[in-house]
């Protein structure tokens, strides 16, 4: 799918664009047959939570619940905080303990003489809702991530209603909640429905706090929050294994999945969609290529092919 400009480098992968009334506009690759769709599920997850109770006024706690946030000192302190209005404690939480995303917070870390923990984790802000959904709703705790479990239950009906198709597979996260596999069309359709959907609704709640809070979602130096505050009005959200969705504020929607699970090709692409589609800003401009390093230093960089979205014009 991306060329590199010294060194030979193709990614392949599927891209869905839908107009706003849900007419594909670009289908490129298997963009209707299902796949794990990992963190972009966290919206869906959020909105299922919020459908089924959960009473969570603060929205950036909303904001890092549907990130998958850097590990930053202000994003452990938001996890750590929706957990002790639960009355609950970093023990509590289910995912497991992982260093900062962030380099330089890894590094005040290393640096302290600390180690791993659980608030630090990317997901721990969805695991913290899923806990405090729980507390909140007098369900069992030590069970929250089984999918049988009336938590995950109602996120998978809400994930089933916005995506407008059944949950082909459910898996295991690598943060260990339940994965679902979608369709990209599926999981733009569920994107689109959450900007659609009217002023004061839990859809645009999760919106507006995802694009309000757009450090929370992400963190210093991620494209998400980068993207999302240089357009005004996108709602954008990666996950692991190469796959992204993003959704502009006319409800037009775009969703991608990497074959070989890497991250280099997908913000040239998240660029080339938004410029197609007459979006446009100073900050994409370092995002429309990625280098590619050889010995430490650029020999290459990964761009969109030529007349790839063609289809957009």
């Amino acid at each position: 799918m991306l060329r590199s400009g010294f060194v030979e480098s193709v990614h392949r992968g599927s891209v869905v664009v839908l107009a706003p009334d849900g007419t594909v506009r670009l289908a490129l690759g298997e963009v209707n047959e299902p796949v794990f769709t990992r963190s972009c599920n966290k919206p869906l997850q959020a909105l299922g939570l919020l459908r089924t109770g959960l009473d969570l006024p603060d929205d950036a706690d909303l904001a890092v619940g549907c990130g998958s946030h850097s590990g930053e000192p202000e994003h452990v302190r938001q996890v750590l905080g929706i957990l002790a209005k639960a009355g609950l404690t970093e023990a509590d939480l289910g995912c497991p303990p992982d260093w900062p995303m962030d380099e330089a917070a890894r590094n005040r870390v290393i640096a302290a003489g600390g180690g791993k923990r659980r608030a630090a984790m990317n997901c721990s802000g969805k695991h913290a809702m899923m806990l405090a959904t729980s507390v909140q709703q007098a369900w069992d705790i030590i069970g929250y991530l089984d999918p049988e479990h009336p938590a995950q239950l109602a996120i998978a009906a809400t994930v089933t209603e916005m995506t407008g198709e059944d949950i082909a597979t459910i898996g295991v996260d690598g943060c260990g909640a339940p994965l679902f596999a979608l369709t990209l069309t599926g999981l733009a359709t569920g994107y689109s429905a959450l900007i659609k959907a009217a002023d004061g609704t839990l859809e645009s709640r999760v919106a507006d706090a995802m694009r309000t809070h757009a450090h929370l979602v992400g963190g210093t130096h991620r494209d998400d929050t980068e993207l999302m505050q240089a357009i005004p009005g996108l709602l954008v959200k990666g996950g692991a294994e190469g796959v992204h969705a993003m959704v502009l504020p006319d409800g037009t929607a775009m969703a991608m999945k990497i074959d070989d699970g890497a991250p280099r090709p997908r913000t040239p692409i998240l660029v080339g969609v938004l410029r197609a589609l007459g979006y446009d800003a100073p900050e994409l401009d370092d995002k429309a290529e990625r280098d590619i390093l050889g010995g430490g230093v650029p020999v290459g960089a990964a761009r969109l092919r030529e007349g790839l979205l063609d289809g957009l014009a």
